[in-house]
């Protein structure tokens, strides 16, 4: 597997736990691998319904493709994304439910909430 240099995607010396969680970090991919839970999907439909350009969905896809979280399949002259992973439709439930039970803890953490100082995250420790 390639690695892919989209920011964010870069995988050297990480475990693979945290490359996992790095790379649903990101709010755009997060919410393509959530779009894909609901079914496959081509490049054009994920701009549409996400409202985001044709390169920013596939420079996304291209991170979660060389992450092994989603895969894709010609149909035509497109392809058509899904997920790669179903154990992936569980981490998001399991997220859902720890988010539940935590209340608003997450969203007001002084760290990675909204708003958060994002430790760790590069364009915040400059």
């Amino acid at each position: 597997m390639a690695m892919n240099r989209v920011e964010g995607c870069d995988q050297a010396g990480l475990s693979p736990a945290v490359a996992l969680f790095a790379s649903l970090a990101d709010p755009t991919r997060l919410r393509i691998v959530q779009r894909l839970a609901r079914g496959p999907a081509r490049v054009v439909d994920l701009t549409g319904e996400l409202v985001l350009a044709q390169s920013t969905v596939s420079k996304h896809l291209a991170c979660l493709r060389d992450c092994g979280l989603v895969d894709y399949r010609p149909v035509g002259r497109s392809s058509v994304y899904s997920l790669a992973r179903p154990e992936l439709l569980d981490l998001l439930a399991s997220a859902e439910q720890v988010l539940a039970a935590t209340g608003d803890a997450v969203a007001l953490c002084p760290n990675y909430g909204i708003g958060g100082a994002g430790i760790g995250d590069e364009e915040a420790v400059r």
